[in-house]
């Protein structure tokens, strides 16, 4: 593979790649990716392939389900080489944006691509790896994204573009110092307070800390207090940095605790006070809205009769009826939901601060904002059949138009002040 940055560390080239959005376009399509992966692996055989074609085997591994293989040749294709370019739909770029990565799994990054997909916006990842000097000079680009998590995973990388955070050439999104805010139990102190949310009570503990206790609800009285006093006994629980409803549980005694550890391996959980949010039909309702340059959009609505849910466990493709409802929240959001809530969110935005995020919501029986979580990691895309959820395409991208205008008027105004 070639080196991307020579001793001196002031020669830097980009390698081309496949890139996140169309191979996960196309696993969500269902096309086998095996044939893709054997001729990708016959260019290493050989000698032919680039530092691209390593990060792309990567991801091929994480979408077939193979983690840590996936893993394990990011970081060898990272040890040598940081820097990669994703397909632009333009010859001739409008405009260079710089994202900066951690090395983490496949959800460990915002997915930009996804974002930028059709625009004439030129996205290179630069992937920030702890005790790896930055490029110097950096390469050319006329803004920069933080798109790496507030996970443990990406402590290191944050906190190296903290450091240079200050003196960086171009404007820089998502600042680290704010990204380290979302976390879930410093999420929950964050926007505790805020009129109009409902944010559960929320804490990191360890898995001897379950083990100890006999009712988990104790967990949370040193973090909460008032939070959880009353009729409140359950809570729920998951692994820490874990998405998606992977290992997530409600345990409202000792038995329950006995059988989640029993299948669990991992040893720091977050656990936060469960709340029925059942509606008045007993179908349980979840928003994603999306927040650009502080303003929000509508992203999906997920309908089911189960408490843990998320888009893709709630049957949308199955249902018309549930396809209407999640029609209807679109094209009325405006008016709707974000009037409704138009107090909670202007909090959430105040307090959280970054220039892009998401959120997980739904509302609670007094109609208030009930947050579930805050990231700028989650997938906004446009890869649903068009012929099933023909509302979605024009939302997706009015959502994908904001981000591309935001980065457009954000370079603009540097160059303003520049001038």
């Amino acid at each position: 593979m070639d080196t991307e940055i020579n001793e001196r560390g002031d020669h830097v080239v980009a390698a081309d790649r496949i890139g996140f959005a169309r191979l996960t376009r196309m696993a969500f399509d269902g096309i086998d990716l095996h044939p893709l992966w054997l001729s990708l692996m016959e260019q290493v055989v050989d000698g032919t392939a680039d530092a691209g074609v390593a990060l792309d085997l990567s991801l091929i591994a994480q979408l077939l389900g193979e983690k840590q293989t996936g893993l394990s040749i990011q970081a060898e294709a990272l040890h040598f080489h940081r820097l990669y370019r994703s397909p632009c739909s333009a010859a001739q770029p409008g405009l260079r944006v710089l994202a900066l990565a951690a090395a983490i799994d496949i959800g460990g990054n915002t997915p930009v691509e996804f974002l930028l997909e059709g625009s004439d916006i030129e996205l290179t990842t630069l992937y920030v790896v702890p005790g790896t000097e930055l490029p110097a000079p950096l390469p050319d680009h006329d803004i920069a994204i933080v798109v790496a998590s507030d996970s443990e995973e990406c402590i290191g990388a944050l906190a190296d573009i903290d450091r240079v955070a200050a003196q960086w050439p171009r404007p820089m999104l998502n600042p680290p110092r704010l990204v380290r805010n979302l976390d879930r139990d410093k999420l929950y102190r964050l926007l505790r307070g805020i009129d109009g949310i409902d944010i559960p009570a929320t804490a990191c503990v360890s898995r001897a800390q379950l083990v100890e206790t006999s009712r988990p609800i104790d967990l949370l009285v040193d973090v909460a207090g008032d939070d959880v006093e009353g009729d409140t006994v359950a809570v729920i629980v998951r692994p820490r940095g874990s998405h998606a409803g992977v290992g997530l549980a409600k345990l409202d005694d000792r038995a329950a605790i006995d059988r989640y550890l029993a299948e669990r391996p991992e040893q720091d959980f977050f656990v936060a006070r469960f709340v029925d949010y059942a509606s008045e039909d007993g179908l349980f309702r979840k928003y994603r809205v999306v927040f650009v340059d502080g303003r929000p959009y509508a992203c999906h609505m997920a309908i089911a009769d189960r408490w843990d849910i998320w888009y893709l466990n709630a049957g949308m493709s199955e249902s018309a009826a549930k396809r209407l409802e999640e029609e209807t929240f679109m094209r009325t959001f405006d008016i709707g939901f974000a009037r409704r809530h138009q107090s909670a969110l202007a909090g959430m935005v105040d307090r959280v601060c970054l220039d892009y995020f998401t959120v997980d919501c739904a509302e609670n029986k007094r109609g208030e904002l009930l947050i579930f979580e805050a990231d700028n990691t989650a997938v906004v895309h446009n890869m649903d059949s068009p012929d099933l959820f023909p509302y979605k395409p024009p939302q997706m991208c009015a959502i994908f138009e904001a981000f591309a205008a935001m980065l457009y008027r954000r370079a603009r105004q540097e160059r303003e002040r520049a001038a």
